[in-house]
């Protein structure tokens, strides 16, 4: 006769989530502050993009970072919006805060690049010299329509930043409970 298994044994724990699946992920700060990423974080990637990347070496890693970004928190929300997350197997709890310190981390040095690239600009470009000598050791060839685009693309990047630093810190919470 065959031994009849222990169903507590054979079982496979459930997903964690304490975020809620459907619509009212939207209505939770977590939600709010996975929009406002998709959001700023599109801004900036278009932002850069029409400045046409005057310095490529700098504003290369910005624009990969905005793009991949921008791809992976809408995936993520859309996991949550459609119910996918809940057939996943996993602790959620810790991939959102994972997913968000790496994300922290990457937007961080964008902000960082761009705001050294806005930096750089020096006034002097349409003024007929030849060579000036820099402020700085970036040497850049801005215009001034080129400058004021990378300067909203800081200011974009760095609400972009704030935002997946108060998702990491809630993710945080929600993963120590």
């Amino acid at each position: 006769m065959a031994e009849a298994t222990n169903p507590d044994a054979t079982s496979v724990p459930g997903p964690t989530i304490s975020l809620p699946l459907g619509l009212g992920v939207l209505r939770t700060y977590s939600g709010a502050l996975i929009c406002l990423e998709i959001v700023f974080g599109g801004l900036v990637w278009i932002l850069v993009a029409s400045s046409n990347v005057p310095v490529p070496l700098l504003q290369g890693w910005v624009m990969f970072v905005s793009v991949t970004m921008f791809v992976c928190s809408s995936t993520y929300l859309a996991l949550f919006l459609l119910g996918f997350a809940d057939k996943i197997n996993t602790d959620w709890n810790f991939m959102d805060l994972l997913y968000h310190f790496i994300a922290l981390l990457f937007y961080f040095a964008a902000f960082v690049l761009e705001a050294a690239t806005t930096s750089a600009y020096s006034g002097h470009a349409d003024n007929g010299t030849c060579i000036i000598r820099p402020s700085s050791n970036i040497i850049t060839f801005l215009d001034f329509r080129q400058y004021s685009i990378n300067v909203v693309a800081t200011i974009f990047a760095f609400i972009v930043t704030v935002c997946y630093g108060c998702s990491m810190f809630m993710g945080f919470k929600r993963w120590r409970k």
